[in-house]
């Protein structure tokens, strides 16, 4: 479970605040640690919020590869606040569990396609500093997914990267969203980073 974040979290107020709290409470049965630490900020939490809203409304690219890709990033990043949310909305959404839980050492699994490959590759290339994405990458996935899906995918990337970092700087940590649904422990990383279980 989630140690205390860096900046603590606040009462979410106001009319909005308490939208948001039955809201989130409905939807996902508790309040995320991010709102909580941001709402320090309303104006930013209300902002990010409708961004990752409408990112999950585009429609030019599978949402298995959409999460796979974001999950690439925060696995990367050490967001284990993402990979725990990722988990719990691969269970809801209906999306592939088994493969999702394999993402964080995708390299060394056998369950993934050679476009879900090329997809993580180019969300790990996207999330280096400074980028390593290469011409022949975005060449396959231009032909696999044609320009509105890379388009899709590239603004997919950024705003895991942009939450991930953002939950990782403020000492956001995993909230228990992945064991609420039962799912198994989650998968390690190849290499060098801990599990994020």
């Amino acid at each position: 479970m989630a140690s205390t974040p860096r900046i603590p979290k606040t009462e979410l107020t106001g009319f909005s605040g308490r939208l948001v709290k039955i809201f989130t409470r409905r939807m996902l049965g508790a309040v995320p640690e991010p709102v909580e630490v941001m709402w320090h900020n309303p104006t930013v939490v209300k902002d990010m919020s409708a961004l990752g809203r409408k990112t999950m409304k585009w429609k030019h690219v599978d949402p298995n590869l959409k999460s796979f890709a974001h999950m690439t990033v925060a696995s990367l990043i050490g967001c284990s606040w993402c990979l725990d949310f990722g988990y719990f909305h691969a269970h809801n959404e209906g999306l592939d569990e088994a493969k999702a839980r394999e993402v964080p050492r995708w390299r060394d699994s056998d369950v993934f396609t050679p476009l879900e490959r090329d997809v993580m590759e180019y969300a790990e290339a996207m999330s280096q500093t400074p980028p390593t994405v290469t011409d022949e990458l975005v060449a396959a996935l231009l032909k696999q997914l044609g320009a509105p899906g890379v388009v899709e995918l590239t603004s997919v990337i950024a705003f895991a990267n942009m939450s991930s970092r953002g939950n990782v700087a403020l000492g956001i940590e995993a909230q228990g969203f992945a064991a609420s649904c039962e799912l198994r422990p989650l998968a390690q990383r190849s290499g060098d980073v801990a599990s994020f279980a």
